[in-house]
């Protein structure tokens, strides 16, 4: 018997996150210290790596304690 395992990526919910709060990238940029450029390419899908420094940057200047609310995991 063989398992198939489905290819996964990580989704970042930038554009979510930031209506959500309802704070503008450029904002978000400000208060978590990133780079609006890395912010644009992560809410785009086109960072391939994710730094995790990034990531508690952002959850916060969200005050965000659940990680989840940031990103997920889904198949590609």
């Amino acid at each position: 018997m063989s398992f198939l395992q489905s290819e996964k990526r990580l989704v970042i919910h930038i554009h979510d996150l930031t209506q959500k709060y309802n704070m503008s990238l450029r904002e978000l940029s400000r208060q978590s210290g990133i780079d609006i450029a890395r912010l644009s390419e992560l809410a785009n899908g086109k960072r391939k790596r994710v730094n995790i420094d990034f990531v508690i940057k952002i959850a916060e200047a969200l005050n965000i304690t659940d990680i989840r609310e940031i990103f997920t995991i889904e198949d590609k």
